[in-house]
């Protein structure tokens, strides 16, 4: 598996020196969350930003994910607003545009996990309507189908992260969203804190079950019933559990360190997560 850290972490750093510095601490893989100050993922000249980041990641040998959890890229108010489940059907073609752009980011020769195979990470996001869960669930798979098959066009695959508050929040509704999209092209990230905070215990049994679509996997400490990205040993993560898991399925992915609260102290906050992690991956 490959160890990486996701750039959100570095959010006050420039992208060149955040992956500089995530490189020289031993990491990798590097996590990309195109946001405004990252790789703008609303600009004009988005896609023709892969060229230095590809580069870069050549230059320090890492591999590469690309993650959609920018706040407030679309809009500047309403934190990870509009989605694909939004009531209005221009705020959905809104989404799925800005998904979009991040597929063509990670077909664009990156040094990828997979075989080659780009990976893009995304979410359900939130309800504002009093919109039924069936319907929203039906809004959610079709265009998650679409985005599959745009996806599937450019080597890139999709993995669909649960997220506690959002519509998909647990690994029941997951298995149920990935049902209903039936694509071979839609897989699974898998956020180690979420299962502890939803209470979806063994981790590894979650690992297991999944192995087949399991593309990017999140890492941080956390607390049952808090959706609080902790350092580790903060929590209540079995982390032995976890890699237990992840070796009995031989696991080829991401392992991505995922803590953007922890931007303030970025550099010794990704040094200390590389200390406690290399205990269980090197």
């Amino acid at each position: 598996m490959i160890l990486g850290y996701n750039t959100n972490g570095f959010a006050h750093h420039r992208l060149e020196d955040a992956l500089a510095i995530i490189a020289e601490l031993g990491y990798r893989g590097v996590a990309l969350t195109p946001d405004v100050n990252h790789a703008d993922p609303t600009a004009d000249d988005y896609p023709r930003q892969a060229g230095p980041f590809s580069d870069a990641c050549a230059r320090h040998t890492m591999r590469s994910v690309i993650e959609t959890g920018s706040r407030f890229a679309l809009d500047t108010r309403r934190k990870h607003q509009p989605t694909l489940i939004s009531s209005d059907p221009a705020d959905q073609r809104k989404r799925a545009d800005f998904l979009s752009r991040h597929v063509v980011l990670a077909s664009r020769g990156l040094l990828h996990d997979w075989g080659g195979l780009g990976i893009v990470s995304l979410w359900s996001g939130t309800a504002t309507d009093a919109t039924t869960p069936t319907t929203l669930m039906v809004r959610l798979a079709d265009a998650c189908r679409r985005l599959s098959d745009f996806a599937a066009d450019r080597d890139v695959r999709l993995a669909f992260e649960p997220e506690p508050g959002m519509f998909i929040d647990t690994m029941d509704k997951f298995a149920e969203l990935h049902a209903k999209v039936n694509h071979p092209n839609f897989g699974l990230t898998l956020d180690i804190g979420h299962l502890v905070c939803t209470g979806e215990l063994p981790i590894r049994k979650y690992i297991e079950a999944w192995k087949h679509c399991l593309w990017n996997v999140h890492i941080e400490d956390m607390k049952a019933g808090v959706h609080d990205h902790l350092m580790f040993g903060e929590g209540e993560v079995d982390f032995a559990d976890v890699f237990a898991g992840l070796k009995a399925i031989d696991y080829k992915g991401m392992v991505s360190v995922e803590l953007s609260r922890h931007s303030y102290d970025a550099v010794n906050t990704a040094r200390r997560a590389k200390a406690f992690l290399d205990q269980y991956v090197g």
